[in-house]
């Protein structure tokens, strides 16, 4: 398998189901913002939108140099957002980033294309598993048996 590929997995295909929620979404929320009005947004939403925001960016951030750095090395990753999750790129993205975002812009779009997002790594997502499970055997076993959140 070639670089390009083991660092961005099956995101390319995940982000082929994603890609006409966000198309579709935009356009229908630029043409009846009403719709998807979160009612301002408050004082208090804005507020928790920015911090689980930020946090969102740094787990994404963080899982992104890991692949970087530990990928072309041939590593398993199993430490940082990894111990908490077998998949933190697609998952923050789509839990942490998204829907927030959406309610900072007074949307919950950021909702659904987080789900559409979720849902498609959840399709993909054992494939991804099982060439990582050939590749690192006992170790990716040992890893799964620790993961803090591995059905997620």
């Amino acid at each position: 398998m070639n670089l390009h590929k083991e660092l961005i997995g099956n995101g390319d295909k995940i982000m082929l189901i994603t890609l006409p929620f966000i198309v579709i979404g935009l356009v229908l929320n630029f043409l009846f913002p009403d719709f998807f009005s979160v009612g301002g947004p408050s004082a208090l939403l804005k507020a928790v939108s920015g911090i689980i925001l930020i946090f969102g960016i740094i787990i994404w951030l963080w899982s992104v140099v890991l692949i970087l750095r530990k990928v072309p090395q041939k590593k398993l990753i199993t430490y940082g957002p990894y111990a908490l999750n077998k998949h933190p790129i697609y998952n923050g993205v789509a839990f942490l980033v998204l829907p927030w975002l959406g309610f900072l812009f007074n949307s919950w779009l950021g909702v659904v294309i987080g789900i559409a997002l979720y849902s498609g790594s959840r399709i993909y997502s054992p494939k991804e598993e099982a060439r990582l499970a050939e590749a690192f055997g006992p170790a990716w076993d040992e890893y799964v048996k620790k993961v803090l959140f591995p059905w997620i």
